[in-house]
């Protein structure tokens, strides 16, 4: 299997990946994660996540395998209900796999009190009202001043890879992986009624600046990290850092946004 000789394997706290986890283990040897070439994902979306954030997080970013044994499972392959016929084929199917460069956001934010926190996120990244109070945003994107106020519940920066999640429930735009786009997408807006939203190129840094921030509380979500109480957001595709996704042939990340939009 070249370029995959030292494989780690992770799997989540639910029974069906532990299951899987203790067949694939008698199968053949595994290395940590530190030590792999390529990580093999036993779970669903949010473990693979927290996967790739700990990657991100360590620096140490290699390509992952991932194995739906969740719910969705839209950035997985498909598992299989014969395990014997699962770990004997688990080589080959990486050995056939094809890759998908995933760009993660890079999100910078500043609280009312000053402090500073930089978070990744390979979905999306959100502004939500922390009240019961309509949150007031202004939009800036390029340097230039796009929305001088937005009233909404929040606002969100979704890539291509998140845009079938909260984006799409958001009514935001579905983006092909390979569209080097971003989704800004607006939260139950309310003025201006007209906005839906903007697709903008991947080179593009959108700065979000609360406005009455101390009446009107907002906090920012980078996919699972949460910092509240922000004054100002600014967000942009991280060029110093890509993710490998492997998928099977015939159920790759950019086949299932296509079909994601036909989904009635």
């Amino acid at each position: 299997m070249p370029g995959f000789d030292r494989l780690a394997l992770l799997a989540s706290i639910t029974d069906r990946a532990q299951d899987a986890e203790a067949a694939l283990r008698a199968e053949r040897d595994w290395v940590p994660l530190e030590e792999a070439d390529a990580v093999v994902v036993l779970g669903g979306d949010g473990f693979m996540l927290q996967t790739l954030h700990q990657m991100l997080d360590a620096e140490r970013v290699i390509p992952a395998y991932g194995i739906n044994l969740g719910t969705v499972g839209f950035l997985m392959n498909k598992s299989r209900s014969d395990k014997a016929k699962h770990t004997r084929s688990i080589a080959e199917r990486l050995a056939r796999a094809r890759t998908i460069a995933v760009a993660p956001l890079k999100m910078q934010a500043t609280t009312n009190s000053g402090e500073t926190f930089k978070f990744c996120a390979i979905n999306e990244v959100s502004l939500l009202r922390e009240t019961r109070q309509t949150a007031k945003l202004e939009v800036t994107v390029n340097g230039k001043v796009r929305i001088a106020e937005l009233s909404c519940d929040g606002v969100l920066v979704a890539t291509p890879a998140g845009s079938t999640a909260y984006n799409l429930s958001a009514n935001g735009p579905i983006l092909p992986l390979g569209s080097a786009m971003l989704a800004l997408t607006p939260i139950s807006p309310f003025r201006p009624r007209r906005w839906r939203g903007a697709i903008l190129p991947e080179s593009s840094e959108i700065t979000i600046r609360v406005l009455e921030a101390v009446k009107r509380p907002v906090a920012v979500v980078a996919d699972q990290k949460e910092v509240r109480d922000v004054s100002a957001v600014s967000v942009r595709v991280s060029t110093e850092q890509r993710l490998t996704l492997l998928f099977d042939p015939g159920h790759s990340l950019d086949e299932r946004i296509v079909t994601e939009q036909f989904q009635v």
